[in-house]
C-alpha cells in the first residue's frame, strides 16, 4: 500500500488493524513501514518496580504468625 492510499482511508485502515490485529505495511520513498497494534495493557502493567521495599523472601510474609499482634 502506498502512503497516498493510506491517507485516503486512514481511519478505516486503522480500525481494520485494531479489529484484526494484522499489521498494515505502507511503502514510502522505497521503504516499508508497519502499523502494528500494541497488545492491551492491564493495570498491573502500569505499576513501577520499586526496588528495596520488600527485603527478604516474599514467601516468608505469607507464613508470618500475627496471632500475638492481633487485637480484635
Amino acid at each position: 500500500m502506498t502512503a497516498s492510499e493510506l491517507r485516503r482511508n486512514i481511519y478505516q485502515l486503522l480500525d481494520q488493524v485494531l479489529e484484526t490485529g494484522v499489521p498494515l505495511e505502507v511503502e514510502r520513498k522505497g521503504r516499508k513501514l508497519s502499523i502494528v497494534p500494541e497488545p492491551p495493557r492491564t493495570k498491573l502493567d502500569n505499576l513501577k518496580r520499586r526496588e528495596g521495599y520488600l527485603l527478604g523472601d516474599p514467601e516468608d510474609i505469607v507464613h508470618l504468625d500475627w496471632s500475638k499482634e492481633w487485637r480484635p
